[in-house]
C-alpha cells in the first residue's frame, strides 16, 4: 500500500481510490446579463481551436470590436430561454450526471464518481478533474457529449484537460471517447426520440437534421465534422424508413463572413417554404443538451423564417436530454471503452 502526501495527492490504497467519469459539454454563461456574456464569449472566442486565425489579429477583433457589441444582444437570447433553475443546458446537464452516477455505480469493481465539466464557463474542466483528484481517481474515462468529432469541440476539450493535468506530479490512467456518430445505441435513441414524438404530433411533410455550423475551411483542412453529421442522419433516415425526398441535412449556427457548411439551415426552410412545404419537424442530433442554439435559433428563430415565407407549421423535436435511452446509450460507451475497469458479473447497463 503506497501514499503520495501533499497538496497534490492521490492515495493508492484501493479502500480509497476510485474511477472518474467525466462528462463535458459546451458550457454556458453564468448568467443571462451582458457582463456574464461578455465573460463567456471571452474564454470562448479566446480559444485557438475555434477560430484559427492570427492571434494577434484575432485579439483586436475579439476586444475591440466583438465582445463590445455582442453581449447585449446575446444576453437577450439567454433571457428568452433561462429558466427558475438557471441555464437550461446547465440544468440538463446536471440531470444527466445524476442519473448516469446512479446508472453505472453497481457495475464497478470499486466506487466510481461521474464529475460534470463545461469546456468554457462553469463548472470548469479543472475543478472537475481536482474533485476527481479528492475523490482519490486512479483511472478517468472522458466522454465528451459531442456525437461528431471536431477539433473545436473533442479536441478542445483535450486540450483543456491536459492544460490541467501537466500541472499534476501524478497523472492517473486516462481514456478520452473520441466520437460516438454512428453507435447504435446513440441512432436507436434519436430513433425512438423522433418516432416518439410524431406518434404524439403526427408526421410532417419533410424532416430536417440541423447541425452546428463550422467554417469551411475546417473541412478543407481534414476535420472529419462534416462526414460524421452525414453519416448519424444517414443512419437514423435508414433506421426509419425515409425516403430520400422525406428529409435533408444542414447547418446552423453561421457566424462571420466567411464560407460554412452548407446547406445553411435557415435558408433550407425559406426555400422550402417558398417552395409549398407547409409542414416540417426539426431534429438536431449533434446537441445532447437543449441550449441556447436548439431552443432559441431553432425552436424560434429558424421557425420565424419557415412560417414567415409561407410554411404552416414547425415544430422543433427535443434533444435527447436526460431521456432514459440516452442515460443508457451514455452507460454503453462508458462499458465499452472501461470494461477491464467494470465488474465482469455485470451485464447491461442500459438495462438497470
Amino acid at each position: 500500500m503506497t501514499k503520495y502526501i501533499g497538496t497534490d495527492h492521490f492515495s493508492h490504497d484501493e479502500d480509497t481510490s476510485c474511477t472518474g467519469i467525466l462528462i463535458t459539454n459546451l458550457g454556458t454563461p453564468d448568467e443571462a446579463t451582458p457582463a456574464a456574456v461578455r465573460r463567456y464569449l471571452a474564454e470562448f472566442l479566446s480559444d485557438p481551436r475555434i477560430v484559427e486565425a492570427p492571434r494577434w489579429l484575432w485579439w483586436f477583433a475579439l476586444h475591440g470590436v466583438i465582445l463590445r457589441i455582442r453581449p447585449g444582444p446575446v444576453a437577450k437570447n439567454y433571457q428568452k430561454i433561462w429558466t427558475s433553475e438557471g441555464s437550461p443546458l446547465l440544468t440538463i446537464s446536471k440531470k444527466q450526471q445524476m442519473l448516469l452516477q446512479q446508472a453505472i455505480t453497481p457495475h464497478f469493481k470499486g466506487k466510481v464518481k461521474v464529475e460534470l465539466a463545461m469546456r468554457y464557463g462553469n463548472p470548469s474542466v479543472k475543478d472537475a478533474l481536482l474533485n476527481l483528484k479528492e475523490a482519490g481517481a486512479q483511472r478517468i474515462l472522458v466522454l465528451p457529449l459531442y456525437p461528431q468529432y471536431s477539433a473545436t469541440t473533442t479536441a478542445s476539450t483535450f486540450d483543456a484537460i491536459a492544460d490541467e493535468l501537466k500541472t499534476w506530479r501524478w497523472i492517473p490512467e486516462f481514456r478520452m471517447v473520441q466520437h460516438y456518430h454512428e453507435h447504435e445505441s446513440y441512432i436507436n435513441a434519436l430513433v425512438s426520440s423522433i418516432t416518439s414524438f410524431q406518434e404524439k404530433n403526427g408526421v410532417a411533410e419533410k424532416l430536417l437534421f440541423s447541425f452546428h455550423g463550422l467554417p469551411q475551411r475546417y473541412l478543407d483542412q481534414g476535420d472529419p465534422y462534416f462526414c460524421e453529421c452525414h453519416k448519424t442522419a444517414r443512419l437514423i433516415a435508414q433506421k426509419m424508413g425515409l425516403k430520400e425526398e422525406q428529409w435533408t441535412l444542414a447547418f446552423q449556427s453561421r457566424f462571420g463572413r466567411e464560407e460554412w457548411l452548407k446547406p445553411y439551415a435557415d435558408k433550407t426552410l425559406i426555400n422550402w417554404a417558398k417552395e409549398g412545404i407547409k409542414s416540417v419537424q426539426v431534429c438536431c442530433p449533434g446537441f445532447s443538451a437543449d441550449c441556447l442554439e436548439t431552443l432559441e435559433e431553432i425552436k424560434v428563430e429558424n421557425r420565424d423564417y419557415f412560417l414567415n415565407a409561407g410554411g404552416e407549421k414547425y415544430e422543433y423535436i427535443p434533444a435527447l436530454n436526460e431521456d432514459v435511452e440516452h442515460i443508457g446509450m451514455m452507460g454503453q460507451l462508458i462499458k465499452q471503452h472501461a470494461a477491464d475497469w467494470l465488474d465482469i458479473k455485470q451485464k447491461e447497463i442500459s438495462k438497470n
